[in-house]
């Protein structure tokens, strides 16, 4: 039984680097029983272009579907599309989530941007610990700190389309010749170019998880009471409000309204943004409920395919009908 690293996933293909050359592999019939999602980045056995097993993950990012990861590289363009401070409080709150490092990248720094954007955005998020670094892919300008950032890590790479992140590796590695898009003049932002995700090699030391860009990532998986986990600079003073249950809106004895000063108002925006998406969240699970049924169990130690109680009602009414024609010719 061979190891390797699943690098991209294209149809019902799965493509598995063993370190020494690449695999075309399909994945065992009782994987797909057990509903086991392989992603990008997943280490698996594999014999005979077949994936048998999946070796347990170190971590992992649900949008985009991506694992063992090191970092998070949140691409955001400075102009074209103009920079969104919500849509790039979406990523970082998710990198957050998972826990997972993010590194804040401000690309496309060769056009006409607002010069006023960069320290308002140093003084936004240099306090929060946030590596911070401003490129341009079409001058090379910032990609050597760019890639002090990658040296020896497999990054992802998210943000808007748009943002410029299939130039960012190009200029990293002409080689790769990654397909890249203008962004729309009439809908002011990207298109998609990259289709699905996939380690791509930058060099011997570096390797980039590129992704399909996408705008909607929404907090709808959560309850509304954890979104303040996500921002740092609500859960230093979270903890001392009146009501372990305070959302930090407009409730009594809120130790985050009363310190709201010390906290940047686009942030605090995108998390009253975020919690009346939990909300929804959570309106659904009350209303609708969330039965889950596990798609694996464990038999002598064991993990095996569950079958679920439809089919299982199934196979013994096929049984019954069974027995009733042996009954009938033995008589």
């Amino acid at each position: 039984m061979a190891e390797g690293q699943i690098y991209k996933i294209h149809s019902d293909f799965y493509y598995v680097d063993d370190g020494v050359k690449s695999h075309e592999c399909k994945i065992r019939e009782v994987l797909k029983k057990q509903r086991e999602k392989i992603l990008v980045g997943d280490f698996v056995e594999f014999n005979n272009g077949v994936i048998e097993a999946l070796i347990p993950r170190k971590n992992f990012i649900s949008r985009p579907s991506a694992a063992n990861i090191d970092q998070i590289i949140i691409v955001s363009a400075l102009k074209e599309p103009d920079l969104n401070l919500m849509q790039l409080n979406r990523y970082a709150a998710l990198a957050k989530y998972h826990n997972i490092e993010a590194v804040l990248c401000f690309n496309k720094s060769d056009l006409k941007w607002d010069k006023h954007l960069k320290p308002e955005i140093l003084a936004i998020y240099e306090p929060l610990g946030y590596k911070i670094v401003f490129t341009s892919a079409t001058e090379h300008k910032g990609l050597k700190e760019f890639e002090k950032i990658l040296k020896d890590k497999t990054s992802v790479l998210c943000g808007t389309s748009g943002a410029g992140k299939s130039s960012l590796i190009n200029a990293l590695n002409p080689n790769l010749n990654l397909r890249t898009k203008q962004v729309s003049e009439k809908i002011g932002r990207g298109t998609h170019t990259t289709r699905h995700c996939e380690i791509i090699k930058i060099n011997e030391n570096s390797r980039i998880v590129d992704t399909p860009g996408f705008s909607n990532v929404k907090f709808d998986f959560i309850m509304p009471q954890d979104v303040d986990l996500l921002f740092d600079e609500i859960s230093q003073f979270s903890s001392s409000c009146k009501y372990s249950d305070c959302l930090h809106i407009s409730e009594d004895g809120c130790c985050v309204l009363a310190n709201l000063d010390k906290i940047d108002l686009s942030r605090y925006e995108s998390y009253l943004a975020f919690v009346e998406e939990a909300r929804e969240f959570k309106e659904r699970v009350k209303y609708e409920g969330q039965k889950i049924e596990h798609a694996k169990k464990f038999v002598n130690n064991k993990q095996v395919a569950k079958i679920s109680g439809k089919k299982r009602q199934s196979a013994r009414n096929t049984l019954k009908q069974q027995l009733y024609k042996e009954i009938e010719n033995d008589e």
